[in-house]
């Protein structure tokens, strides 16, 4: 062994030497077993009831607890606090216990899968856990990578391997790495053995695109970059058997940098009740100082003139000291202004989500589930929406749906005929499959293209199964389709292509392939064919490929473009193809040039992109293709609703540019009446910065659109989709949003982010997602929801306020992490509009109605001290204490938090600008919590004082005076009682049979308790606990008292009916307007308040009255020259070119039947397609 020195300090480097766990160990790195659990069995209880006492009401009722247990200041029982204070510890404690359950249970299912560990010279089986870093593994196809590996060899030729990255960045096309030219002969777990190279690299990072380090080996020196790197949660694809050495393990691997922690989410709601708390126990101070100054003042004026027969109670000695207890004690009595059982949520909210059949999926067989129950009311005011692309919006799934060859367009189409003006004419794909049959030139050479122009790999597996190994899905669909029109593409070497063309096998030699990249965006082959034609065949961006066409193209390109608008009108992915025939004397002059522009040592890039150029000129335009990259079903409408609720979507995705801004308009967040699309593209902070102002400036410029043209015809049937006007959208690259991000600049960013309509995000990491929705958290205030598939989206899911999981073909990461999930995207629109509408209502007026009567409860002992010496006596009989929140009020209150509703659900998803009163919070803030205290005071005072006159100078029948305690005290309660359940009935607007129950039942309950409790059987067996003896008996049977709850009750109720009425007249809410509507039918459906018509089933309706490119192409640069190098190819794959004689015939027999249905391709873990041919 050996070491190898750089200039970097110890702090900032790592060191791994390979197979020498004690050298490892040393540097004592994290080991390979991962934590995403919030507690374990000794951490929690105290972890658990610290965050639970975080909740300041918690805290505050531990206080009182402390208070009652002091027997000269309890005027209440100590059990009245600690028996709920203790039930909602312990539920809250059981369902935060049974959530870290299912996180630890998903951490040991990941660290306990095995991996092969090369160990003393041979494989030996370990679990993911006991891994380390130093280790060398083998990993084989399609096993997921165990930790961040250094690629050392491979069974594929030169040491490539395969990987598949979604659970990283959401891509699901493959890319390639490779392993060092010295460490590629290590092939065998006998010479890894003997291997002890030492890698010396940056430390542990989040950055998924780059990695820095040195392999220092046999005295000599080799750099490492990310191309070398097989990083955690990759999959391998299409390579037999791979060996890495660990360098980064557990948490120090880059997917788990990226993963964010597990946060304790509150709701704004929660988050305004810790504030209300403080409020309202300021204020019980406030009363509990002026009865104890009223204590001491009646104490030294009155109460001394007692002293000689009623003296004080030991300690007490003086009337300031008398002061002091009686203001504790009062904290005692008026504690039930905020009651414990406010803080027992309507938990059984989550069941009415987990139990909606409307948010089934019956194709994959999974229902919504909420996977907690404390944010169910946030769910009504969110206001940001980031979403994931692939795997959320979209299916994974490319279909060859329609393309244009020589003028004539062929797919399905759905026409309409407008008054003769709009009018398409679209051939079938069957008729193209008889265009092909029959011999059609333009129709061949547009599939022969197709065949050849591409970088897919194919592999002959066994006999008869054909697979193609696609490095983008858009590649992998094209290929498909030529291969489904008879022009199969079979095998390729470093200088031919083998295709077979309607059952004919021909060969063609290639010469050259002018590779993709973003700045060219097309893609180019030149081949000779076996007669001696050389020919380049092209595909690309519709925009840039059109400049180079002969001038003889333009009648064709006119009608090619009307094509490609509708495509792109109907958010296809499109590309046009073109060819050039060459001379030899222009091969052989252009190919000198090349190899001289290849061997440049200087400006290769610049020189061969001229070369490039040069020879792309003068084509023949051959028609052009349409692939639809398949959104989930819905999608555009739920955005389209979700905008009209006024809730922005933000999409932020690995994907490139041209794929992202392709789903946009397939999905309706990008428009053609858009003023403009910015995009941001800068690589330093001075040009994101210009940008960003240039932006900002086009905004507010034009912040009052133009007035419309007049209408371009159109179908006279409108969608949702269209009656959006929009106005702005920003595109911003990964590159530029890390510089956008930087706290000088964040807050222009914001700025000119949040006056678009629409926002997307392209090439981002998993933490910078996380980092976009905290600065949104930050600057606005808002509410936020992130929602997503893949494990690249679980960091932006732990940070936004609401994380929702899509249970979808990236695993299960995003659903462990989430807060709800479900399988589809446009569930997300009833989840928000109709659940979470209704959470955020019910639990506005619970609130409102539990502070309400509560006040109203509590602040008859205040008034009663002014007529009791101030001495801490209760109004009520400490069983109607103990009883009024537990059973007299709460299941009114419950029932209403559970099923009440102000309007149906099919209105809350017709109207959307039903939504936004939540993201105002105008349903509870704190101007209405001081509406509810005023009117439970205004009560508390009506429930006081009128009993109190009445009775003071009222008789029985017999004469007597009804002017005891039990009397005041039986009639008050017996009046609390009946106001407050009519109130909870004026205040429910959806009656059912259990709140019927509930409310009347509640009534009878305290009538049927109190006559038991007052009853002479009680007290003879417990003659020391009821006081109260015959009073409900004695009192209930006078007409005055049944008179004076009856005037208490109008006069506590008639002001309420009529501020409403008044409210109701004057200044009506739209869900008011809709409840007096709901006799009337609407004759279509709303966009916003106003109602607006289905979106009709099939072709969604688009403006296409502008010129834009649905180019769209995820491919990458490179794989030309890796296909020409002849490094990826295997020696099986240079017998392929005889694969195509041996199937030969019957050609047409292997098309698809169904002779309308749209060409399929399922992109699915980069196996694009397998073809079993006889």
């Amino acid at each position: 062994s050996h070491s190898c020195v750089v200039c970097v300090s110890p702090e900032e480097e790592r060191r791994v030497r390979a197979n020498d766990r004690e050298y490892n160990e040393k540097f004592q790195y994290a080991s390979n077993c991962i934590v995403t659990s919030k507690y374990n069995v000794i951490t929690f209880l105290p972890v658990n009831l610290f965050e639970q006492f975080q909740e300041v009401a918690n805290t505050y009722f531990l206080f009182l607890l402390i208070l009652q247990l002091i027997p000269q200041i309890s005027s209440l029982s100590w059990f009245t606090t600690i028996v709920p204070l203790v039930l909602v510890l312990s539920i809250t404690a059981v369902k935060d216990a049974t959530d870290d359950y299912f996180r630890h249970k998903s951490d040991n299912q990941v660290n306990n899968r095995q991996s092969q560990v090369v160990i003393h010279g041979s494989l030996q089986k370990e679990k993911w856990m006991n891994v380390r870093v130093g280790d060398i593994i083998k990993l084989e196809n399609n096993q997921f990578v165990a930790a961040d590996l250094l690629l050392l060899s491979s069974s594929e030729p030169h040491s490539l391997c395969y990987i598949e990255t979604a659970e990283l960045d959401g891509e699901t096309n493959m890319k390639v790495r490779q392993s060092l030219s010295v460490t590629a002969e290590l092939g065998d777990p006998n010479s890894l053995a003997s291997f002890d190279g030492e890698v010396v690299c940056e430390p542990p990072n989040n950055k998924l695109d780059r990695f820095c380090g040195l392999l220092c080996w046999r005295d000599c020196k080799y750099p490492l970059s990310n191309h070398n790197m097989l990083l955690r949660g990759c999959v391998l694809r299409n390579t037999e058997t791979c060996y890495g050495l660990v360098i980064f393990a557990g948490p120090d691997t880059k997917l788990m940098q990226n993963s964010g922690r597990t946060k304790f989410k509150r709701t704004s709601i929660d988050r305004l009740m810790n504030t209300l708390v403080l409020w309202i126990f300021g204020f019980m101070v406030c009363m509990g100082v002026i009865l104890a100054v009223g204590n001491a003042v009646w104490e030294r004026e009155v109460g001394s003139l007692f002293q000689s027969y009623l003296a004080w109670d030991l300690p007490v000695d003086n009337f300031l000291f008398s002061a002091f207890l009686s203001f504790w004690s009062y904290v005692i009595i008026l504690n039930t202004v905020v009651p414990i059982s406010l803080y027992v949520r309507s938990g059984i909210l989550y069941l009415l989500i987990n139990w909606d059949r409307k948010m089934f999926c019956p194709q994959c067989n999974t229902a919504a589930e909420a996977r907690t129950t404390t944010l169910n009311e946030e769910l009504g005011q969110v206001e940001y929406i980031f979403s994931d692309k692939t795997g959320t919006l979209t299916q994974n799934i490319m279909s060859f749906s329609k393309c244009s060859i020589n003028g004539h367009a062929y797919g399905v189409y759905y026409y309409t005929i407008y008054h003769m003006i709009y009018y398409t004419i679209y051939y079938s794909l069957s008729d193209l499959r008889w265009s092909v049959k029959l011999g059609d030139l333009h129709s061949h050479e547009f599939f022969r293209l197709l065949s050849l122009c591409h970088t897919v790999m194919s592999e002959e597996k066994k006999e008869g199964e054909l697979m193609y190994k696609a490095q983008s899905p858009d590649e992998g669909a094209l290929v498909t389709a030529a291969r489904n029109f008879g022009f199969v593409f079979r095998s390729r070497t470093p200088g031919t292509v083998t295709v077979t063309e309607l059952g004919r096998p021909v060969t063609y030699t290639l010469l050259a392939i002018l590779d993709f990249n973003n700045i060219r965006k097309r893609m180019s082959v030149i081949v000779r064919n076996p007669e001696g034609r050389i020919r380049l065949y092209c595909k690309g961006a519709d925009t840039l490929l059109f400049e180079r066409l002969h001038s003889s193209n333009n009648h064709l390109v006119n009608i090619t473009t009307d094509h490609l608008n509708e495509y792109a009108g109907d958010g296809l992915r499109t590309l046009a193809l073109a060819y050039r025939d060459l001379s030899e004397e222009q091969w052989e002059e252009w190919s000198e040039r090349h190899r001289q522009a290849d061997r440049a040592t200087d400006c290769r890039e610049d020189r061969l992109a001229d070369i490039y150029e040069h020879i792309e000129q003068d084509m023949m335009l051959l028609g052009a293709t349409a692939i639809e990259d398949k959104l989930q079903e819905g999608v555009p409408e739920t955005i389209a609703i979700l905008s009209l609720a006024n809730i922005k979507i933000w999409v932020l995705t690995g994907d490139k540019q041209e794929t992202a801004v392709n789903i946009g308009y397939s999905c309706k967040m990008l428009t053609g009446d858009m003023t403009e699309v910015f995009i941001i593209s800068g690589n330093t902070v001075l040009s994101v910065r210009e940008e960003l102002r240039v932006a900002l400036r086009g905004d507010k410029q034009q912040q009052c659109p133009p007035p419309p043209g007049p209408p371009a015809p159109r179908p006279p049937s409108s969608t949702t989709l269209d009656s959006i006007s929009g106005e702005f959208a920003l595109v911003i690259n990964g590159h530029s949003l890390a510089h956008a991000l930087e706290a000088d600049m964040e807050g222009e960013f914001v700025s000119t982010a949040c006056v678009c309509r629409a926002v997307i995000c392209c090439r981002v990491t998993p933490l910078q997602k996380a980092l976009v929705v905290e600065l949104i958290k930050k600057h606005k205030k808002a509410v936020t929801l992130a929602i997503g598939d893949g494990a690249n989206d679980v960091s932006m899911i732990k940070t936004a306020h609401i994380g929702v999981g899509i249970s979808g073909q990236e695993g299960i990461q995003a659903v462990l992490a989430s807060d709800y999930s479900f399988s589809q995207f446009r569930f997300l629109q009833r989840l928000l509009l109709v659940h979470g509408r209704w959470s955020y209502l019910r639990m506005c007026r619970f609130l409102c109605y539990f502070f309400y009567k509560n006040f109203a409860f509590t602040m008859v002992h205040f008034w009663f001290g002014f007529f009791c010496g101030f001495s801490a006596q209760t109004v009520y009989d400490q069983y109607f204490i103990t009883l009024y929140n537990i059973v007299y009020t709460s299941l009114p209150v419950l029932a209403m938090g559970i099923f009440d509703q102000d309007v149906p659900e099919q209105r809350s998803l017709e109207y959307p600008k039903l939504y936004e009163p939540g993201q105002l919070n105008l349903l509870f803030n704190k101007r209405e919590f001081f509406i509810c205290i005023t009117q439970g005071i205004y009560t508390s005072v009506v429930l006081f004082f009128v009993p109190y006159a009445i009775l003071s100078h009222g008789t029985q029948g017999t004469g007597e005076p009804l002017a005891d305690y039990q009397t005041f005290a039986v009639t008050t309660a017996t009046a609390l009682v009946i106001v407050v359940s009519v109130q909870i009935a004026l205040d429910t607007g959806y009656w059912t049979a259990i709140n019927h129950f509930f409310v009347w039942g509640s009534v009878g309950s305290f009538f049927t308790i109190m006559l038991a409790m007052h009853s002479q059987t009680l007290f003879s067996i417990f003659p020391n606990q009821f006081h109260f003896v015959g009073s409900a008996q004695s009192t209930l049977v006078q007409p005055l008292v049944w008179l004076t709850i009856v005037l208490a009750t109008v006069i506590c109720i008639v002001p309420v009916l009529a501020f409403r009425f008044l409210k109701l007249d004057l200044k009506p809410q739209l869900s008011d307007t809709l409840v007096r509507q709901k006799t009337r039918k609407p004759a279509g459906r709303c966009m916003g308040g106003v109602r607006f018509g289905g979106v009709p089933e099939g072709r969604l309706g688009a403006r296409c009255g502008f010129r834009r490119s649905g180019y769209a192409f995820a491919h990458q640069e490179g794989f030309g020259e890796l296909i020409t190098s002849g490094k990826n190819m295997r020696l099986s794959s240079l017998a392929l070119a005889n694969f195509a004689s041996r199937h030969s015939s019957s050609w047409i027999d292997t098309l698809n039947p169904a002779p309308t249905a749209p060409l399929w391709f399922r992109h699915d873990y980069t196996i694009y397609t397998m073809d079993h041919m006889s």
